[in-house]
């Protein structure tokens, strides 16, 4: 699966220089043109998926192996603590660039970065204990 117009299916073959940070065979970590700290880094399936829902699971795996090997090494190179780890699942969910993709951000204190509740501030559901039980019984069955 390859998307021409993809911004990312174009870095992944190359048709567009980055900073890759590292890869495997079937994904790639490079630094974020527009950071939001330094040293945040995206790290995308070599294949084009839009969600993670889409993936196979050896690219899956192949993206989270990556996260995994990377993470602890980009925050200790620029002095953080701690990273905020993002994906963002679907254009609702404030997916910019159609396809999967990983941001890590390293963060430090008074960074201007909050939690990811900060994000909902004024509009979180109201959930009774019969309604929060609902919702679990409607995903468990879906599960199945």
């Amino acid at each position: 699966m390859e998307n021409n117009s993809c911004i990312f299916c174009r870095i992944a073959n190359r048709e567009i220089s980055s900073n890759i940070v590292f890869e495997n065979d079937k994904a790639l970590a490079f630094l974020d043109a527009y950071p939001l700290r330094l040293g945040h880094t995206l790290i995308i399936p070599k294949l084009h998926y839009y969600k993670i829902n889409d993936m196979d699971k050896e690219s899956y795996m192949a993206l989270f192996d990556i996260l995994l090997k990377i993470t602890g090494i980009i925050e200790k190179t620029v002095g953080a603590n701690s990273s905020t780890i993002a994906i963002h699942n679907g254009k609702e969910a404030g997916q910019e660039i159609p396809h999967v993709h990983i941001h890590i951000i390293p963060r430090k204190y008074g960074d201007g970065g909050g939690p990811v509740h900060s994000l909902f501030k004024n509009n979180k559901p109201k959930m009774d204990d019969s309604m929060m039980l609902d919702i679990l019984n409607q995903i468990q069955k879906n599960l199945t």
